[in-house]
């Protein structure tokens, strides 16, 4: 499974009865596959996995594959109780996805039962790419021993402690070699810390921008390979201020994506409880936010 550039992450569109709506799932992707992005993680932290039953996430890997046909890798959600997530699992195989994203179980236990859980999703044959997220928060000798199980390809990390992503990176490639594992910057808004990420090795992000604007993640990450002075005055004013937005309530890395869609014209409809939509004043802010930073694409292009 090889990935490379921006990292699509598509929301997951619940219809007027609030049950997912593959119709508008499936247009979502294809628009976003003109983008060219290196892959799509359906069903993942944006698609709100922890909210989808076994039956939905399913139905949501079924078709961002279908959508992709084979353009681009599908790396499919999977986690929570073991249970649950080894059925994400059986069903991402079967759609034909080509990796699995496994986001930390609800209760983390000892690091043997952690290998173990880690360990049993793998054994369902798709390549796995671990999630550090809170609540969990690993050392590297442990990330080292979680990278020797078979099946274990990548490490995607959303805790932004340099340091410890730092030291997981040098001690799992001196144990297992600078190829054995993929790593990821996996922080909400990733562009805005990515530079930091790339000077320790990190050079693969996701992108929840590039669900409502991939022509500013597009942008952002052309620019950062190469001069750099687009990525910097995306980063002043647009990525910092979706941050501060980001911040005003829980949930909003995900709520502001699906409100960023709607402003665009895409029927998302709503994030699902616990998780709350923008207010009507935030929605304003992130609609002035979003012409922002496409007034720099186009001031660029």
């Amino acid at each position: 499974m090889k990935l490379s550039g921006v990292l699509f992450f598509p929301v997951t569109p619940f219809d007027a009865r609030g049950e997912v709506d593959p119709a508008v799932l499936r247009d979502h992707v294809t628009v976003g596959l003109e983008h060219r992005p290196g892959g799509v993680f359906a069903a993942c932290g944006t698609g709100e996995l922890p909210s989808l039953s076994e039956s939905e996430q399913a139905l949501v890997v079924r078709t961002a594959v279908a959508a992709t046909a084979g353009e681009v890798p599908v790396v499919a959600g999977a986690g929570g109780p073991l249970g649950s997530a080894l059925a994400h699992a059986r069903a991402a195989a079967e759609a034909g996805a080509d990796g699995l994203l496994l986001l930390p179980p609800v209760a983390t236990g000892t690091a043997e039962g952690l290998r173990d859980y880690v360990a049993a999703v793998a054994g369902v044959g798709l390549p796995v790419i671990l999630y550090q997220r809170p609540p969990l928060a690993l050392e590297p000798a442990a990330v080292v021993e979680l990278a020797r199980i078979p099946g274990v390809a990548g490490f995607k990390d959303g805790l932004g402690d340099i340091d410890r992503a730092q030291r997981i990176v040098l001690a799992v490639r001196a144990a297992l070699g600078p190829d054995r594992i993929t790593f990821f910057n996996g922080l909400p808004t990733a562009e805005l810390t990515q530079p930091a990420y790339q000077a320790i090795g990190v050079d693969l992000y996701s992108s929840a921008v590039f669900c409502f604007a991939p022509e500013i993640a597009t942008a952002y990450l052309r620019s950062l390979s190469e001069d750099g002075e687009v990525a910097q005055t995306l980063l002043r004013d647009f990525y910092a201020p979706l941050v501060e937005l980001r911040a005003k309530a829980p949930g909003y890395a995900v709520s502001l994506v699906k409100a960023g869609l709607r402003l665009r014209g895409v029927a998302t409809g709503p994030v699902r409880a616990p998780l709350t939509d923008p207010s009507a004043a935030h929605t304003e802010e992130l609609s002035r936010i979003l012409e922002a930073g496409l007034a720099v694409v186009r001031a660029a292009s």
